[in-house]
């Protein structure tokens, strides 16, 4: 185990062995393994938003193994997937890389503007498929966060219980939020923060903008005078608002996009003490050896 490893797990010195032991196979897995830094590859799209939408362009992601193949093959510190997924290929994969399981989703057949989430797997189904980690997506802002929040803690609960890491996508949504609202710096750090009160060890949220949402945080942003005018500024401040980075916080590539838009993401995530990125379509609605270079190059600019 690296210093730069060591030093992060002091930041979790609460936990169980079993815990710690699961953030290190995460920390010293693959092309980044002992840097601190994190490439995890999610691939929760299909359920979330359907399978053409996901999968047509680059048609071997239909299959779940090519999934495994390319987090594998890529250097990837994980693979995170909902049940399905994670069943069809945990076997053949075995102890080839770290699965983290995916225990709620939400379709898109229905448009809701406050979203909820479905609990579809369990700690249970974690443990017999060999995870490192349980993953919990909740919606900071929706009608329904409350609920999330009660089911996450209880999730939480038997996941350390059982020696497992827990990872929290913290995405703002909600009729209370605008649009641009959703990305919006003070919106963002707020969700982060939330989710390390709720006991995440490992953090996901989308990349901020500089909008502020809520008026009273416009002025205490103002009167504070909180650096927020680059990107590296405000990766910076979503990582001190996650207990001052003493938990991992990393950070959504989002729709697939310009690979310049990308780099330059991972540029600012890392000049701003950001620990890294979950790319999901970014990398696998590409074919193989395009995607592969893809993530090498994310994997460079971190390392």
């Amino acid at each position: 185990m690296t210093p730069r490893v060591k030093e992060i797990l002091k930041n979790y010195n609460g936990s169980s062995p079993g815990v710690l032991m699961n953030l290190a196979r995460l920390l010293m897995n693959g092309t980044l393994g002992g840097t601190g830094r994190l490439v995890i590859l999610p691939v929760d799209q299909g359920f979330e938003h359907g399978p053409a939408r996901s999968f047509a362009v680059n048609s071997p992601g239909y299959d779940p193994h090519f999934h495994f193949q390319l987090g594998i093959e890529a250097g990837c510190n994980a693979y995170a997937a909902p049940l399905g997924f994670l069943e069809a290929g945990a076997a053949e994969f075995a102890g080839q890389i770290p699965l983290i399981l995916k225990l709620n989703n939400n379709d898109s057949l229905l448009e809701a503007k406050d979203p909820n989430s479905a609990i579809t797997g369990s700690v249970r189904d974690a443990l017999r498929l060999g995870c490192c980690a349980v993953g919990y997506t909740i919606y900071p802002g929706s009608a329904h966060s409350q609920e999330m929040y009660q089911n996450l803690r209880e999730i939480s609960e038997e996941a350390k219980a059982s020696g497992l890491a827990v990872v929290v996508w913290s995405y703002p949504r909600g009729t209370g939020l605008s649009k641009e609202g959703e990305m919006a710096i003070d919106v963002v750090a707020y969700a982060a923060q939330i989710a390390a009160q709720l006991g995440a060890h490992i953090i996901k949220v989308k990349v901020p903008s500089a909008h502020l949402e809520q008026a009273a945080a416009k002025k205490v942003y103002e009167a504070e005078k909180i650096p927020i005018s680059t990107p590296a500024d405000r990766i910076r401040h979503v990582v001190q608002s996650t207990f001052d980075g003493r938990r991992i916080v990393i950070f959504s590539g989002g729709a697939k996009g310009e690979d310049q838009r990308m780099f330059d993401e991972a540029k600012a995530i890392r000049d701003g003490g950001g620990f890294g990125s979950i790319i999901g379509r970014n990398s696998f609605q590409r074919q193989k050896p395009q995607a592969l270079e893809f993530l090498s190059t994310v994997m460079k600019i971190y390392s």
